[in-house]
């Protein structure tokens, strides 16, 4: 059996977790929640069990899991836990649906087109809803014929399986797209949102933002209300786009030189884009619900935030505490404190970065006990490790990293095993 020296905290946890789920303190191999890490090369899909003491990669067997795509581009999960998505990209556009078994094993279940081509990222909101997938161009168009691009809105179904989706046009290669939680008001922005997160008497707004990393003049941040029936998007007050063919024109919160991510927190007040150039995070905070420009983007006083070298993918916490940004030429994660009332980062990013193995592409938390992050490294064919301190968001390596996986590993997901396990954190 192997033991890392663990925090106080990180122990309790641990021990909660087994007298959760009816084990006892020797416990061997028990795993807390899964990974998954997707190839570029082949598009295979590596899965992984996470042991909760230590936070040690066991592949699974059956692993790599087969999918139909090809030159996958990213992956993500149902925040149940049952269901994975793999994102295929180029021409192809396609969405593959996985369903989880109860020993992490995927299950295909269906492809599905996506409503444009050159897929470039995946986010699926907090209630599960609806799964979002930005696209370089609109059908019409391609690299020999340049032109805009858009989003796909896929309904998700019960059993993990999607719907007939629905399509917005945007700009120039939207390369990122993430969801606000649910914001409780007694003025919604569409009055068809029924509001089930929230009291009586009042409706929910839900933000949906994009990356549009070549709109003109500069890259901007486009901000939407979603409808949370239907999953439609509508304009923000301050977002727009305008124009036909490669001459459309967006216009939204300025985003920098090269954007290249986007996250939202749990509290659905701020949102973080990074600048892979410029080597830096943008902080916004999001306009309260009750104002006239509910949703809208304001840049932070204190931003921006320096990182490591090339930051593309970037995550905060179950808890929303701390963030975490991939930085593919520093073979690094960077390390931030949340400040709960400005959203500023801060704190732990002085005491330096976390070294992961060359050219990490994506980064993820176990949603579990919220205490293990891992990165898809796409230069070494590997996945990185490493445990947060409860207390500060400081990373310390995992036992045994890094963890060999598939090819030209592009992203990498994680989910909980089994739904009590994700119910353990305390956001």
């Amino acid at each position: 059996m192997k033991f890392n020296t663990m925090t106080r905290s990180g122990l309790a946890a641990a021990t909660s977790l087994a007298v959760a789920l009816g084990l006892t303190a020797c416990s061997r191999d028990y795993t807390v929640a899964y990974v998954y890490s997707i190839s570029a090369s082949t598009s295979t899909i590596s899965g992984f069990a996470i042991d909760y003491q230590d936070g040690v990669l066991t592949q699974l067997q059956g692993s790599p899991f087969t999918t139909q795509l090809t030159n996958a581009v990213s992956v993500v999960s149902s925040p149940s836990g049952n269901a994975v998505y793999a994102i295929g990209g180029s021409q192809q556009a396609q969405v593959e649906a996985f369903s989880v078994g109860t020993d992490g094993k995927l299950y295909g279940q269906h492809t599905y087109s996506i409503t444009g081509t050159y897929p470039t990222a995946a986010k699926i909101d907090s209630a599960g809803a609806f799964l979002y997938v930005t696209y370089k161009y609109q059908l019409q168009y391609g690299p020999g014929n340049p032109g805009p691009g858009g989003v796909t809105i896929f309904p998700i179904n019960a059993d993990g399986t999607l719907g007939t989706p629905l399509n917005t046009n945007v700009g120039n290669n939207p390369v990122a797209v993430t969801v606000s939680a649910p914001v409780c008001t007694t003025s919604p922005i569409i009055a068809s949102n029924s509001g089930t997160a929230c009291s009586s008497g009042q409706k929910e707004n839900v933000f949906v933002y994009v990356v549009d990393q070549e709109a003109s003049p500069n890259a901007t941040v486009l901000g939407f209300a979603l409808n949370t029936s239907s999953g439609a998007l509508q304009f923000l007050p301050g977002s727009s786009c305008t124009g036909t063919g490669a001459s459309v024109v967006c216009k939204g919160a300025p985003a920098g030189v090269s954007p290249s991510a986007i996250v939202s927190e749990p509290t659905g007040r701020f949102v973080y884009v990074t600048d892979k150039t410029q080597n830096e995070i943008l902080g916004y905070q999001i306009a309260s619900s009750t104002t006239p420009n509910a949703g809208a983007l304001s840049a932070m006083v204190s931003s921006p935030f320096s990182t490591g070298l090339y930051p593309v993918a970037l995550t905060v916490d179950p808890r929303g505490k701390y963030l975490y940004t991939a930085n593919y030429n520093g073979n690094s994660v960077s390390s931030f404190s949340i400040d709960p009332a400005s959203g500023s980062l801060g704190g732990t990013a002085a005491v330096g970065n976390f070294t992961t193995s060359t050219g990490p592409t994506c980064v993820t938390i176990d949603p579990s006990l919220g205490q293990y992050l891992f990165t898809s490294n796409s230069l070494d064919n590997s996945i990185s490790g490493g445990q947060l301190a409860s207390e500060t968001g400081q990373l310390s390596g995992i036992a045994d990293s890094p963890f060999p996986t598939g090819a030209l590993p592009s992203c990498i997901t994680s989910v909980p095993n089994g739904p009590r396990a994700n119910q353990l954190y305390n956001p």
